[in-house]
């Protein structure tokens, strides 16, 4: 069985300005028999994260705020994990890292300039667009995005 825990922590809670305090998110990720076992290398993971990066600093709160289990992984339909919506305009920056490992962190700064993301101060390729009121593309993937598109 595959297991994905999805997880909020806060970080560095004793600082006493708010501004260096962190919270975020996270995602793991394994194959086990079981929810149990699963769990446990969830666990041993975030801890030898804590102990070998910068990830989870200071006073540290994890919470597990969902655990999905999958006898295999959709074929016929790509399915959503992790959607997030946020209130208001983005306005400040923050850091995300997909696939960190023993390596590199792969952290990458996040901000927004006039609405439009920007990853380590470049800014990011429209992908999809759509017009409100209507459900029809308006922009859709240009050759840059093929890699991804393209069945293997």
């Amino acid at each position: 069985m595959y297991f994905i825990g999805n997880f909020i922590h806060a970080t560095n809670q004793e600082e006493l300005r708010e501004t260096e305090r962190r919270h975020g998110e996270f995602s793991l990720i394994f194959d086990a028999e079981n929810s149990y076992i699963a769990l446990r290398k969830f666990r041993d993971r975030i801890v030898k994260y804590r102990e070998s990066s910068d990830f989870f600093q200071g006073d540290c709160s994890i919470y597990l705020i969902q655990l999905f289990e999958f006898q295999g992984f959709p074929i016929n339909e790509a399915m959503i994990l992790n959607y997030k919506s946020i209130v208001g305009n983005p306005i400040l920056p923050f850091i995300r890292c997909s696939f960190p490992n023993d390596l590199t962190d792969s952290c990458r700064i996040f901000d927004w300039k006039n609405n439009i993301p920007e990853i380590d101060g470049q800014r990011e390729k429209l992908f999809l667009q759509f017009q409100a009121g209507s459900s029809h593309l308006i922009s859709e993937p240009d050759a840059s995005f093929q890699l991804f598109l393209e069945p293997e």
